[in-house]
């Protein structure tokens, strides 16, 4: 296996010649986009708050890593700024100096590594040891120097939506039948009887027709629905009745087990739906992907897409940097969030609100009294009879409303385009909202290190 040394330890280990080779690519990388990004990154602190280094300041015991605790969590970062997948990310960083500089690492270009699942280790590692907002409150300490207006605040919602094929019942149904007639077969092999019979075939014929269909009448839908149902449901019943006639042995695997209990929540959700025949009943903690069961339906109402399936953020925007309030995969009200936001961002920077900015969602009376209450002005449209004389409110209102329907919404757009947002590639919800926190903070330290590289610019035009 290769191996990867930190660079703090090169200077004895390699030759003068050739450090001085990798002398010229550090400097030339705090010139660099990365280098005023690993500047503006405490990531000693945050590695802290992960669990990977002690209070004594020292690494945690066991297996020695290929990264430094501080390397681990900028690799994450550069994860999220390279939009790439983990055995794309390990050939860049096997060719790319400044790329492994930014992660604090060594390799040498005669034994490249070609484990990528190195990666796939640091991503599960952070994943178990998210606290988001521990996290969040080292950040904002360590950019708070080179932020302005900290009293004024906006706020807004989105939803990260999840990888995965829109959901219908029948191919909900139809996947928990296939899933569970597999392990049927398997079980039936280890206890050395035939399969069960069923109507497997039959069904799976039926169900290709219809899928071929591009148009699908009503009752078409419900007839095909209900073999669906009852096919999966024999299934079950016939896996649950070898279970107990072999209760003795450990019959299916701690994987099997957890595939199973899925379908079945899955199956009795969908039986119950089935049989009110209402498509418009609300099923709750609604599974709509077997690989994902944490994932819910997330009704945001929007012309082009009433419903989004994913993880739902309720953000703050403070000097163009966002930080996460509220992130979950069960649909909230962000309209009741507004206080929360309001003690988050006093917890963060220290200043109270004078300014706030939000959509209609977070107009409500509650909130409306709450701010007058605290003196603070928001960008919400006055209730009544508008006044015919124009006040400086007025004015304040219009640009708070103005800049969170364009910057607030900018950064959606910037952080989904641009950080790999718009649909995340994760298997787990941990790595998920991992993938997220990254994402977004990804975007903010960009946004901050071109701010910085701009008035650096301006400074030196003026001297």
């Amino acid at each position: 296996m290769s191996k990867v040394q930190n660079f703090a330890g090169l200077t004895q280990s390699l030759p003068f010649t050739e450090f001085d080779f990798y002398e010229s690519y550090r400097q030339t990388f705090e010139k660099t986009e990365l280098g005023r990004m690993r500047k503006l990154l405490p990531l000693h602190q945050m590695a802290e708050t992960f669990g990977l280094v002690n209070k004594s300041l020292q690494p945690k015991r066991g297996r020695k890593s290929y990264f430094t605790p501080e390397g681990k969590v900028a690799l994450m970062f550069l994860k999220m700024y390279t939009q790439l997948s983990a055995p794309k990310l390990m050939e860049q960083l096997n060719g790319n100096v400044h790329y492994q500089i930014f992660c604090d690492i060594y390799i040498n270009p005669e034994r490249q590594l070609t484990n990528y699942k190195l990666i796939d280790d640091v991503v599960s590692e952070l994943a178990g040891n998210l606290k988001i907002q521990e996290l969040q409150n080292k950040l904002a300490e360590a950019w708070k120097p080179y932020m302005k207006d900290l009293d004024t605040m906006y706020t807004d919602a989105t939803c990260y939506e999840s990888e995965m094929r829109y959901p219908t019942d029948a191919k909900l149904l139809w996947e928990g039948i296939e899933k569970s007639y597999k392990i049927m077969c398997d079980v039936s092999k280890r206890v050395g009887i035939h399969r069960p019979k069923t109507k497997y075939l039959d069904v799976e014929k039926a169900n290709m027709g219809y899928v071929k269909q591009r148009k699908h009448s009503k009752s078409q839908t419900r007839r095909l629905t209900r073999r669906l149902v009852n096919l999966l449901g024999k299934i079950l019943k016939e896996i649950r009745r070898m279970e107990r006639e072999h209760s003795d042995s450990n019959l299916l695997t701690d994987k099997e087990k957890k595939v199973i209990d899925i379908i079945t929540k899955a199956y009795r959700q969908q039986k119950n739906h089935f049989e009110s025949n209402d498509p418009r009943e609300s099923i709750p903690n609604r599974i709509v992907s077997l690989a994902k069961p944490y994932v819910r339906p997330i009704v945001r109402g929007k012309e082009v897409k009433n419903v989004e399936f994913g993880a739902k953020c309720n953000n703050i925007l403070v000097d163009g940097i966002s930080f996460i309030e509220k992130l979950s995969f069960n649909a909230f009200n962000e309209g009741t969030r507004l206080q929360h936001c309001i003690k988050m961002h006093k917890r963060l920077f220290g200043v109270d609100v004078k300014k706030i900015g939000g959509d209609t969602s977070y107009a409500g009376t509650a909130n409306r009294d709450f701010c007058k209450e605290k003196d603070i002005q928001t960008s919400f449209v006055k209730r009544g009879r508008p006044s015919q004389e124009k006040k400086e409110k007025d004015f304040v209102r219009q640009e708070l409303a103005r800049v969170r329907a364009t910057v607030m919404e900018g950064s959606f757009g910037t952080q989904k385009e641009h950080y790999g947002m718009r649909r995340i590639k994760a298997w787990k919800k941990e790595t998920e909202m991992l993938y997220i926190f990254f994402g977004i903070h990804a975007a903010n330290v960009v946004h901050l290190a071109e701010r910085l590289l701009e008035e650096g610019q301006e400074r030196r035009k003026a001297a």
